[in-house]
């Protein structure tokens, strides 16, 4: 499949800038830089959804799923973050199989429900700076 050069060019600005963010991201900006990716890719699967693209749903979801396990779950720490942080893990599991479900399902009121219990947590990350 063809891609114009403007956005193949995009792509990489695009990439450059989040890597470049990342890699100058204090640790508390880093978990709002994936709360932010992953309620982007909840909003791209539910477009994804509503369009009846499956590939692209697909690679949302993945991508949702990846940030939440290998991203906000994998960075809890259970002995300094105490019954918080285990709810947050539990809150995340969740999240996690909810959405695998959604993606079988195609069904866009579970994505909306993670949105739902995620948002508030996101907007509390972005409260403590």
């Amino acid at each position: 499949m063809y891609t114009p050069v403007n956005a193949r060019g995009f792509g990489a600005y695009q990439r450059t800038a989040v890597d470049t963010a990342a890699a100058t991201a204090n640790s508390h900006k880093l978990i709002v830089m994936l709360f932010d990716g992953l309620l982007e890719s909840l909003n791209r699967a539910l477009g994804a959804i509503d369009r009846g693209d499956v590939e692209e749903q697909t690679k949302a979801f993945n991508k949702a799923v990846r940030i939440l396990s290998e991203g906000l779950l994998a960075s809890l720490d259970a002995e300094q973050g105490g019954e918080v942080s285990v709810n947050l893990g539990a809150l995340y599991s969740y999240c996690i199989k909810t959405l695998v479900s959604a993606n079988v399902k195609h069904d866009p009121a579970m994505v909306s429900e993670v949105v739902d219990l995620i948002k508030p947590v996101a907007d509390a990350w972005r409260s403590i700076e």
